[in-house]
């Protein structure tokens, strides 16, 4: 066989349709594959006080980027198929308003799903409460976001536009504890002081601060600590863990936890 006889085979390979179609198929997908590597390798480099940010815009320019290679690859799929691609554009005018009224739940998740990062509301990485349950978020879609319950460790997807029912926790929390009125103020402020310094000691803790009398209960007098935590998403064991060091701190001072006694009189 001549070099032009194989020229020849191959031009006509090449023509065939089927093999077009596979060659767009493999360049869209090695395209998709290698802008994704780009945008990773980048995101690495990046300073650790931005990571949870550009994490968020990561995964949303990842789910960009998926929808627009896979639209325009159907486009040059039909292209080298020699179907009319003007026609049907023109022919998508009547059939779009169809359309649009059944896509518009998709719509509105991806104009919640931009408005949520142009308005840095939360990012990956963030805890946020989910009708009354507390969760990390692990990624951020144009459609969804998916959230990883923290109690449960179960991982829900969130319509973007349930956005109204997703709220950021805040990195402290406030715990109250009682101590019984025969305690003299100055030794029961002594252990809450004692209580302040030992809960500093935990890892996740940043901060603590005794805030004062909470309350003027039945059979007790609650004070009240503000804990703020480094890490969020270990904060429900953080909370119990200082809740801990409270009963043993006063258990060291000689303090019991107060609790509703009742007194019964009888008539000899």
């Amino acid at each position: 066989m001549t070099f032009k006889e194989i020229i020849e085979k191959i031009e006509y390979v090449l023509s065939l349709r089927l093999v077009k179609t596979a060659l767009v198929i493999v360049a869209a997908i090695v395209f998709y594959k290698l802008v994704s590597l780009i945008l990773r390798s980048r995101a690495r480099r990046l300073k650790e006080l931005e990571k949870k940010r550009n994490e968020t815009y990561l995964h949303l320019v990842n789910s960009v980027l998926k929808y627009a290679v896979l639209i325009f690859c159907i486009f040059l799929i039909l292209q080298v198929n020699n179907v009319n691609i003007t026609s049907m554009v023109a022919g998508l005018g009547i059939a779009g308003a169809i359309l649009g009224l059944a896509v518009q739940d998709a719509l509105k998740d991806i104009f919640r799903g931009l408005d949520i990062v142009s308005d840095n509301y939360f990012k990956v990485g963030d805890i946020i409460d989910f009708e009354g349950s507390e969760g990390v978020v692990l990624e951020m879609g144009l459609k969804t976001t998916k959230i990883k319950m923290l109690k449960t460790d179960y991982v829900v997807s969130v319509p973007n536009r349930r956005i109204e029912a997703i709220g950021l926790v805040s990195d402290c929390t406030y715990i109250s504890f009682p101590m019984p009125y025969e305690t003299p103020l100055d030794e029961a402020e002594t252990t809450v002081s004692e209580i302040v310094d030992e809960a500093k000691k935990n890892k996740n803790v940043a901060d603590c601060k005794y805030l004062g009398v909470t309350a003027l209960a039945d059979s007790s007098i609650n004070y009240l600590i503000k804990v703020t935590f480094k890490d969020t998403a270990k904060k429900l064991q953080t909370r119990r863990d200082v809740l801990h060091t409270v009963l043993d701190v006063m258990a060291k001072n000689g303090i019991s936890v107060p609790y509703n006694q009742l007194d019964v009189h009888t008539k000899p």
